[in-house]
């Protein structure tokens, strides 16, 4: 069994800079990925709100955090975990069993289901929950957006850039988005915005070909022409590994006190999994830096 001092679950924004502190405080510190480093955070075509970056791709901003935290000795292994023992410290991967004298959970969060008719029938056949990673497979063509978040707002712009026209369907009357971006979402000639409507049913052939929406409202139903469906409408955390062992808000999240300890001794956590009012790629970075020094020195006491 490899010993580590600390061991991060999850190597996106709040994984990685709490494994750059980690190294920096010289312990001995492994991060565990499933699938790449970056997370949700790699998916973003662009990223502008992160100081001191401008506007930068969100592959190349999560690749340069990757490679500050092997530079000051951080390991990363890409093995799916598959148990984690809060009380003794272990962690399981498919290939290892590792322990630790410190654990960060950093599992983020995933995209929440529509829950609707024809969902998972056409999920990688014209269903989406990421824009940046398959809006090249639909350009020239129509796609709509469910949602009304910055993910949904940026998703529809980045869309717009490669399809020639583009549905925004939004259950309430206005975004919850920054306002900037819904200035540009409202601009933009081939975007068009359906307020007070949730969609019902997708349908198709092989492929998506129709996208069934209701007004909240009224209660009109109208379909819509479509090649795709792209699904914002906020995340669930990714919480297996612990449920049942942390305290966690209604929601699932993982509640952490100041310093992301949460309910087991040793055991802490930080970004998107977490209770918190804002998840962005700066909070999940300062989250995973507060963490990492918290259990620095809880080890060194």
């Amino acid at each position: 069994m490899e010993k580590y001092d600390i061991i991060i679950i999850g190597a996106g924004p709040a994984g990685l800079n709490a494994a750059l502190y980690s190294a920096r405080a010289g312990l001995k510190t492994l991060v565990l990925e499933r699938l790449f480093a970056g997370g949700q955070a790699a998916t973003t075509s662009e990223v502008e709100n992160f100081i001191g970056t401008g506007k930068i791709g969100g592959a190349a901003l999560c690749m340069q955090m990757e490679k500050q935290a092997k530079d000051f000795g951080a390991v990363i292994k890409f093995e799916d975990v598959v148990s984690l023992d809060t009380a003794k410290k272990e962690v399981t991967t498919k290939k290892n069993v590792y322990s630790a004298r410190a654990v960060i959970v950093a599992t983020g969060a995933k995209p929440r289901n529509l829950g609707i008719d024809g969902e998972e029938k056409f999920r990688g056949r014209g269903v989406s929950y990421c824009a940046t990673c398959d809006g090249g497979f639909f350009r020239d063509k129509t796609a709509c957006v469910i949602g009304g978040g910055d993910t949904a707002v940026e998703d529809a712009l980045y869309l717009a850039n490669l399809c020639k026209k583009v549905y925004v369907i939004h259950r309430r009357d206005t975004f919850r988005a920054a306002r900037s971006n819904a200035e540009k979402l409202r601009k933009n000639d081939k975007i068009e915005i359906i307020f007070d409507t949730v969609p019902e049913k997708i349908s198709g052939g092989d492929f998506v070909e129709n996208l069934r929406v209701k007004n909240v409202k009224t209660g009109k139903v109208r379909d819509i022409l479509t090649d795709a469906v792209f699904v914002a409408v906020g995340t669930v955390p990714t919480n297996s590994l612990t449920a049942g062992t942390l305290k966690t808000d209604e929601n699932g999240y993982i509640i952490v006190d100041r310093n992301m300890r949460t309910s087991q001794r040793g055991i802490y956590a930080a970004g998107d999994i977490c209770q918190k009012p804002l998840r962005q790629i700066i909070t999940a970075c300062a989250d995973g830096a507060v963490a990492a020094t918290a259990a620095a020195e809880d080890i060194m006491e």
